[in-house]
């Protein structure tokens, strides 16, 4: 006899329904009843846990951060101990970036900034998204002995990010680690 599938929360369902929705078909298109349908949950459920659309769309973007930054974190932790040097880091981080899938759930991120800059109230949790990358970010880069690491972490998230966009709008791959090795490394 085969275990019952587990079902998700409606919450996370809900969630996970709002970034496949903005990552296949924008912001604009997140309506309840659009949602609802794609996280099988009843329309009252949507309002009953996102009382306005930019509180579902803030809890959906902070949710994506905070997995990948656990994700990244994870990664990050398991490459400590073995005494990697910067160009060894840029390396890993190159292959991260080309090894990303890019489904709808990473595309709706870009899209959440994007509408940040539109609505107010999404700005404070995009402001908490970048520092969660700063954060990590400095982590790893005072790990591997990067001088002043506070000062080149939001540029590097910054140069990842614009990377990984102009990869996305091109679907070119972009060299992330020439542009990691040219931001930390001494000249």
């Amino acid at each position: 006899m085969s275990e019952p599938a587990v079902v998700a929360p409606a919450r996370e369902r809900i969630l996970q329904a709002v970034l496949q929705v903005i990552g296949s078909d924008g912001v604009a298109a997140v309506t309840n009843r659009r949602i609802a349908a794609q996280a099988e949950v009843s329309l009252g459920s949507i309002t009953y846990h996102f009382p306005t659309q930019s509180d579902m769309l803030r809890d959906a973007m902070l949710g994506f951060v905070t997995d990948e930054t656990a994700r990244l974190t994870e990664l990050a932790e398991s490459y400590r101990d073995r005494g990697l040097s910067v160009a060894d880091a840029a390396s890993l981080t190159q292959q991260v970036v080309r090894d990303l899938g890019w489904s709808a759930e990473r595309l709706a991120p870009f899209e959440l900034y994007i509408q940040a800059g539109r609505d107010p109230s999404l700005q404070a949790a995009a402001g908490e998204c970048f520092a969660a990358y700063d954060t990590l970010t400095v982590t790893i880069l005072e790990a591997l002995g990067v001088p002043d690491a506070r000062t080149v972490a939001s540029t590097l998230v910054a140069t990842i990010a614009g990377l990984q966009l102009r990869r996305v709008a091109t679907g070119v791959p972009q060299d992330v680690s020439a542009a990691i090795l040219r931001l930390v490394l001494p000249r």
